[in-house]
């Protein structure tokens, strides 16, 4: 008697339906990708867009603890009238993190002027932003469901409040691949020693291939740690080492195509072996000028770091890396429950010049019309005081800003209610953001799926919309 195996019986019984099955998954776009990344092939290869896109990459600037919208971008003069009272009734509640809904109203002391020829409402915290109005398109009317940082930043990063999905970079890895085989396709840095809220999961691939996570930079010394060789051993040396590893890793992966972290380890090797030469220039600041230096800031300990992260960024870009996120507050340091002028004086300070030296060295270079720059935090913060001078979580209405990468500058979209408490025309869910900056880069968030466990998965969980008319 012989035996099938349950391969065979499927291949040859009922006329083959099984292979007509399995060739018609292979031509779907996401279980392709998946099979090629098991298979061998390169899972990071460029891949082109689903339509003609502007933006080629995409830097998100990642102000982790939820900055202010009523006291940067969003004025409010009704705060002023309602100071010290409650918020009426008449704009509804809202569940905030700290149950502070009922406290007195905050108003805002900042200082506002428009600016631009699209006469864009800046605050007097962000003189040097305000010099660059006409490349914002301001959001004003973003809202998400996670209302603490944990839920906040996961969504902001992956599209849902809770850990276990694919983060944005790794959905626009897996879509477009990389056009640069010496450097990470998807690159991260914070710029201080506390880990931002959920840590790698940020930046992770949930149930993807770890191929598309992205790679953390480190914050002092060389950005890419343990990446040069040893003294004594020559390129050619360590080419051949090299191609007999990878041999015998590709003997032992025989057998075991689903496990994608033993894929990601092979092709880490290579990729380190080419980073060993391309990396350390990369990243090499002293072959910037001293203006370019001074334009990040990087002479003034308040803005260096920052500065350098935001320098970093251009250099990558240049380089071909297709998504960057730079953290800014790492470790929740925008989140001012208490002493908010304190807090978001020093905030801005820090960042104010570097973003807008971000924005202007790509501009003169002529990368910014193919880099979409993204600001933006988890959430916004509340019109009601919190411990008397602070403010608490809002994830009801807040407000970020895009430029560069098709994006039509010097723009507002959407509004908040009269205080800047809920999000009330235009509103554009987190999905919906993912999905604008999928579509500017030419990518069709209904399109890009990726087959998990049965069902077809995609980065906005199906309930996303492309915001087209913040495009140019």
């Amino acid at each position: 008697m012989t035996f099938l195996s349950r391969r065979e019986m499927l291949t040859t019984a009922g006329a083959g339906f099984g292979a007509v099955a399995l060739a018609g998954l292979a031509d779907s776009e996401a279980t392709a990708a998946t099979l090629g990344a098991a298979g061998g092939g390169n899972p990071l290869a460029a891949k082109p867009p689903h339509v003609a896109g502007r933006a080629k990459s995409v830097i998100f600037l990642f102000m982790e603890g939820g900055p202010s919208h009523i006291d940067l971008f969003d004025p409010k003069p009704a705060l002023e009238k309602l100071a010290g009272q409650p918020v009426p009734e008449s704009f509804g509640r809202v569940i905030t993190a700290m149950g502070e809904f009922d406290s007195p109203i905050l108003p805002s002391k900042r200082k506002w002027r428009q600016h631009g020829q699209g006469g864009l409402w800046i605050s007097d915290w962000l003189p040097h932003m305000a010099t660059q109005a006409d490349e914002l398109a301001v959001i004003r009317s973003c809202w998400t469901n996670g209302i603490n940082h944990s839920g906040g930043v996961c969504q902001m990063n992956t599209g849902i409040q809770f850990a276990g999905r694919p983060s944005l970079g790794a959905w626009v890895s897996y879509g477009l691949g990389t056009e640069n085989e010496n450097l990470p396709a998807f690159v991260v840095m914070r710029d201080r020693e506390d880990m931002v809220v959920n840590g790698p999961r940020n930046w992770g691939t949930g149930f993807m291939p770890a191929v598309y996570q992205g790679a953390a930079l480190e914050l002092e010394g060389p950005p890419f740690p343990n990446l040069a060789a040893p003294e004594h051993v020559t390129s050619a040396q360590q080419r051949l080492a090299l191609d007999y590893l990878q041999r015998r890793n590709r003997m032992h992966q025989t057998g075991r195509d689903a496990n994608s972290e033993l894929e990601a380890r092979i092709r880490s090797y290579e990729l380190a072996f080419q980073m060993q030469a391309h990396a350390p220039e990369a990243v090499d600041l002293s072959t910037e000028t001293a203006e370019t230096k001074a334009l990040y800031g990087l002479e003034n300990k308040e803005t260096a770091r920052f500065g350098r992260n935001c320098l970093l960024a251009r250099r990558l870009v240049e380089r071909g890396v297709r998504f960057i996120q730079c953290y800014h507050g790492s470790g929740s340091k925008w989140d001012a429950h208490k002493g908010i002028e304190a807090n978001h004086k020093n905030m801005c300070r820090e960042m104010d010049k570097p973003v807008t030296a971000l924005l202007t060295d790509l501009r003169r270079r002529g990368l910014l019309d193919e880099t979409l720059v993204v600001w933006g935090g988890e959430f916004g913060r509340t019109p009601m005081s919190e411990k008397g001078d602070g403010r608490d979580h809002n994830p009801s209405g807040f407000t970020m800003w895009m430029a560069g990468g098709g994006v039509r500058g010097g723009t507002v979209h959407g509004t908040t209610d009269e205080v800047g408490l809920h999000a009330v025309d235009n509103r554009l869910h987190v999905h919906d953001l993912h999905s604008t900056i999928l579509y500017l880069l030419g990518l069709d968030h209904k399109k890009l799926v990726y087959h998990h466990a049965g069902r077809p998965e995609r980065i906005d969980a199906n309930e996303g919309h492309v915001y087209k008319a913040i495009a140019g």
